[in-house]
């Protein structure tokens, strides 16, 4: 499977040492995203990051496995109770003192994880998910996404979906 490496910049703590390993500078670049186009997906960069910021991705993904519309809804309830806990502990973190400052920040962190991973599940954080096209096609029209800049849904759109005829 040919795979390619991605750098999550909010785990990056700029140790840099990916940039000495990288056999052809893909790791090297000014806004810290890792260049697909010279990445040869060797794994070094990621064997040496000490933060383990940086995964190897494959280009393609299998398709995402069918779930009936009960597992679905349940993701979805699941998902939103994750972003009501990780908004929770954040209130809670700016009220309390120092000890209960970073607990409920790491809280607020754990909760954003495990609601990630539940809307992966459900089918929105995967490019070729027709969850995730039918979402951005439903917010082009939705009234309560009208502050979103609607070009850059449409660039979404035309970047995830070039074959779309629509």
């Amino acid at each position: 499977m040919k795979r390619y490496a991605v750098r999550n910049l909010r785990m990056c703590t700029k140790d840099c040492l990916c940039l000495f390993v990288c056999p052809t500078g893909a790791t090297d670049t000014e806004n810290s995203v890792i260049d697909k186009t010279k990445c040869i997906g060797c794994g070094a960069c990621a064997d040496a990051c000490p933060a383990k910021a940086i995964s190897l991705v494959p280009y393609a993904y299998p398709p995402q496995q069918p779930k009936t519309p009960q597992v679905i809804t349940a993701l979805h309830y699941l998902g939103r109770s994750k972003a009501s806990a990780e908004s929770a502990a954040l209130r809670l973190a700016e009220a309390a003192g120092d000890g209960m400052y970073r607990l409920m920040k790491g809280i607020a962190a754990s909760e954003r994880i495990l609601g990630a991973d539940l809307m992966r599940e459900a089918g929105y954080m995967l490019p070729q998910s027709e969850n995730t096209r039918a979402f951005l096609q439903n917010i082009q029209h939705d009234p309560d996404y009208a502050d979103l800049p609607a070009d850059t849904v449409n660039r979404l759109l035309e970047l995830l979906y070039p074959d779309d005829t629509e």
